[in-house]
């Protein structure tokens, strides 16, 4: 049906200025700042269509460019691509190198063309382990990062090549030779995440996954952990995912932020209200973050501990004695097209 319509004249014009039109819209209430995109799907849809491999990742190229044009018209200022994992490698040797050559020619097309990205404001940042590609393909990423580095309205990151635990084994790297060089230095949550390849970008809002696969496939782990971070996950494989789905996804997005001030809808949290529940909770000096158990200390519960212990042995049914990671806290997700 969509491939029907899009034979008529006009329509891509037409469906420009629809997303420009829905843009408007969806700015008027919340709209994520930070969009991230695993784009599977492209093989199998090569598979199931009967084409070569290669055009199946020439119509997910294509698929990539209509859906970055309305997140930005949205109002999204940074957008997270996964292009290219480092475990891709891992395939035929053709197909690799199919993956090479098409980066070059789109990426060259914007070395060539610098002003396209200089119209719409889009800075391109190169994210992941770029000393595993061949030179002439590091050549022209960094041309392109060079062309675009001064233009500010929005961001589009692309992971090439990239995994989550690369990046995060980049980070303590780093955090690590700052330490060595200043042994004051204190290296925490806030240290690793300051070092991580998206440190410039907004916090994830938004993660979102194609062909009906549920896993994260080492992508934005240490992003994506996050309870303000919703992913969603799309059954249609990616040279099939429409503006019209993202837009479905983005009006949901904003939805559940305007009525419940979290993107994944509802979040109820048992609050223990007696006082003997509530221990004081004191943060270990020079830390930050917000998260593990380790930074915290519960000095009250240590005190009583012996207590507490004698308490538990005379009565199996009490639970007065509860540490501070016994808060729970349990999300709702609203139903929406992407299955969260």
């Amino acid at each position: 049906m969509n491939d029907w319509i899009s034979t008529f004249p006009g329509y891509g014009k037409l469906l420009t200025q629809l997303k420009k039109v829905f843009g408007q819209i969806i700015k008027t209430g919340p709209t994520p700042k930070h969009v991230g995109l695993i784009m599977d799907g492209n093989r199998r849809y090569a598979k199931n269509h009967k084409i070569e491999l290669k055009e199946g990742h020439n119509l997910g190229f294509e698929s990539m460019a209509s859906i970055l044009e309305l997140l930005y018209e949205s109002g999204v200022e940074s957008a997270t691509v996964y292009a290219f994992s480092i475990e891709n490698f891992k395939r035929s040797s053709y197909e690799v190198k199919w993956l090479m050559d098409l980066a070059k020619s789109k990426f060259r097309q914007i070395s060539q063309h610098g002003e396209l990205c200089e119209q719409y404001g889009i800075k391109i940042k190169i994210l992941g382990n770029t000393r595993l590609l061949p030179a002439d393909v590091q050549k022209i990423l960094f041309e392109t990062e060079e062309i675009t580095k001064n233009n500010t309205r929005a961001v589009l990151n692309v992971c090439f090549p990239y995994t989550a635990r690369d990046e995060i084994t980049h980070s303590v790297k780093s955090s690590v030779e700052d330490y060595l060089k200043n042994k004051d230095y204190i290296i925490d949550e806030t240290t690793i995440d300051n070092h991580l390849y998206t440190s410039d970008s907004p916090p994830l809002d938004l993660l979102v996954r194609t062909s009906g696969t549920y896993r994260l496939s080492d992508f934005l782990l240490w992003q994506a952990v996050s309870p303000d971070c919703a992913i969603v996950f799309s059954d249609k494989l990616w040279p099939e995912f429409t503006p019209w789905d993202m837009a479905k996804i983005l009006i949901n997005w904003s939805f559940n932020h305007y009525w419940y001030g979290h993107g994944n809808g509802m979040v109820t949290t048992k609050i223990l209200n007696s006082p003997k529940h509530q221990a004081e909770i004191t943060t270990v000096d020079g830390t930050t973050g917000t998260t593990g158990f380790a930074r915290y200390s519960d000095a009250e519960y240590e005190e009583d501990d012996d207590d507490d212990l004698d308490d538990d042995d005379n009565d199996d049914s009490d639970n007065s004695d509860l540490a501070p990671g016994d808060l729970e806290t349990s999300p709702s997700t609203e139903e929406d097209t992407g299955k969260p």
